[in-house]
């Protein structure tokens, strides 16, 4: 097992080594490094590549450190986000069929911080962007993508079988209310007056309901969730026929109602007056791509049901995210923007009265 580096010590022997590892021919002899993406928790890191002898390496690679800000290292460990990513490339990738990066090396130290990836390049794919928004064609196919996370892993038993992944789903369940309560006040102070009235009152009932709308009970109906499945998150590709998508940032991962990740992504991804005329048929084209994947018995009332209940899903990341790591002017443009789509998306769907 080679060491993991850092962004200070990564060399042109370690990427050799690495790569032949990873059974790839060629030699490294240069490279040049630059700051690409836009994470909270983790940074990214574009290298290109001066061969001796190409082979088949690639071009250029993704790496992924941990964020330079401390709270938003500590952040990580306590959330299991490092660990989650790193095994689910070692675990998971394999089992389900979303457009995934290639990864070449994957590594952490405990829970973290200490940890590395190095993936696939995606350009000329671009990342999405959380603050414009998407349109009806992005959403369709983003939700088509969804599906290969979902339906592979539909009740699958065996996955309670994964130590790390029960960990992570046990956190969820006591963790996510009460860090909701506890970051509450300093959001609504930081963000609400950016807000609309009934906004701010639905966005604070969450936080006063007796039994959380994020995790009440584990869900009967159950699948991987990638939780921040989001336009900043995934990876667009219109250069070629149709759109491609590849989900990236897999620190989230855990078990639970799959009807989340789609509420989560509409909500988050479209403007109220994009959203609405298409909502109804974005989450029936799921529902079918779901059924043509073969998952079985799962009524079209209880799909709908579910993404109802699924739009409280960004509220929790949104308030508990912007209060933990370092803040930044996009990220508080981008927080009071997903703030103000989900809060709008409950309020349209009637999802209210789930609050008790």
């Amino acid at each position: 097992m080679i060491e993991i580096p850092r962004e200070d010590t990564i060399s042109v022997e370690w990427f050799n080594s690495c790569f032949a590892e990873a059974g790839l021919t060629g030699r490294v002899s240069g490279f040049e490094a630059a700051r690409v993406g836009t994470g909270q928790i983790g940074k990214c890191v574009r290298y290109t590549f001066v061969f001796a002898d190409q082979g088949d390496l690639p071009v250029s690679v993704i790496g992924k450190y941990p964020s330079d800000d401390e709270n938003s290292r500590q952040t990580g460990v306590a959330l299991l986000n490092f660990l989650k990513e790193v095994r689910f490339y070692q675990e998971l990738q394999h089992r389900v069929t979303i457009n995934t990066p290639r990864c070449y090396y994957s590594e952490i130290l405990n829970d973290g911080p200490e940890f590395f990836l190095l993936l696939e390049d995606l350009a000329p794919a671009e990342q999405g962007d959380q603050l414009a928004g998407c349109t009806p064609d992005v959403a369709r196919a983003a939700l088509r993508e969804l599906v290969g996370l979902q339906a592979p892993a539909w009740c699958d038993p065996s996955l309670h079988e994964l130590k790390w992944l029960r960990d992570a789903e046990v956190a969820a369940v006591v963790d996510t209310m009460a860090l909701y309560r506890q970051t509450l006040p300093g959001f609504v102070e930081r963000y609400g007056p950016s807000l609309a009235a009934d906004e701010v009152a639905i966005i604070q009932r969450v936080g006063e309901a007796s039994d959380t709308p994020f995790h009440a009970e584990f869900p009967e109906v159950f699948s991987l969730v990638h939780v921040d499945y989001r336009l900043d998150n995934l990876m667009i590709n219109t250069t070629g026929s149709g759109i491609g998508i590849t989900a990236v940032d897999w620190q989230s991962i855990t078990l639970g109602a799959p009807m989340n990740d789609v509420a989560y992504f509409i909500g988050a991804g479209l403007e109220p007056q994009v959203r609405k005329p298409v909502e109804e048929e974005l989450v029936r084209g799921y529902h079918e791509d779901l059924l043509r994947a073969g998952v079985p018995d799962y009524s079209w009332e209880d799909c709908w049901l579910g993404y109802r209940r699924g739009a409280f899903a960004g509220f929790a990341v949104t308030v508990i995210a912007s209060m933990l790591v370092q803040r930044t002017d996009r990220g508080d443009t981008m927080f009071t923007t997903m703030a103000r789509r989900h809060a709008r998306h409950a309020i349209d769907l009637g999802a209210g009265e789930f609050l008790r």
